[in-house]
């Protein structure tokens, strides 16, 4: 037991152990409506970029550029109003429109890069890595707006990355998302009491 907690510290890089605490931090504090998880949030996705490189992980090196770009909007947006810049956004539901329109854009993005990730690439799990990147893209744009279900879809897909990442020899990236999970339960039931303040 202990050689294998040895083997297991001693052998994971400083890049992911920087990409784990900066990861968990971020998303601790977005659960915590704390504005200063964006810029820790541009440190964690430019470790990512790398280690998914390297584990032949191409959604997922993808999706961190895509997360670059809105960690920056979601800065903006969560410092801004239209009507008094010294408002923080409230927090808001998605709609049956926006839940209709997410499914969908899911199950196109994943067939479409799944395919060319299957055929064009040597791609680990391209699917799967896929159908996750697409989740990942549609909770982050809710997350950036303030939208109390960013957090249902997010406990959803960590689930999955889990076992993706376990699989893929990256510990303690999986262990990082296995507290996501419940990191963003925290933030799911505090968005939701913040939620149910504003209508009072």
């Amino acid at each position: 037991m202990k050689e294998s907690l040895q083997q297991f510290f001693l052998g994971t890089g400083a890049l992911e152990w920087a990409g784990v605490f900066t990861g968990l931090l971020c998303v601790w504090l977005a659960a915590k409506n704390n504005i200063w998880n964006w810029p820790i949030a541009i440190v964690s996705v430019s470790i990512y970029i790398f280690i998914f490189f390297e584990s032949k992980l191409y959604a997922d090196m993808g999706l961190q550029f895509y997360f670059f770009a809105m960690n920056i909007y979601g800065w903006y947006y969560w410092s801004k109003t239209k009507d008094d810049p010294s408002l923080e956004r409230p927090i808001s539901l998605m709609s049956r429109k926006e839940w209709l329109g997410s499914v969908i854009a899911i199950g196109i993005f994943t067939i479409l890069l799944g395919t060319t990730l299957h055929r064009q690439t040597d791609a680990s799990f391209p699917f799967i890595d896929s159908f996750c990147t697409a989740c990942s893209l549609i909770a982050q744009v809710f997350l950036a707006r303030r939208v109390l279900h960013n957090w249902l879809i997010w406990i959803f897909v960590d689930i999955i990355y889990v076992g993706v990442y376990f699989s893929k020899g990256l510990y303690p990236t999986g262990l990082m998302y296995a507290v996501y999970i419940f990191i963003a339960a925290m933030g799911y039931r505090d968005w939701r009491k913040i939620y149910r303040e504003q209508k009072n």
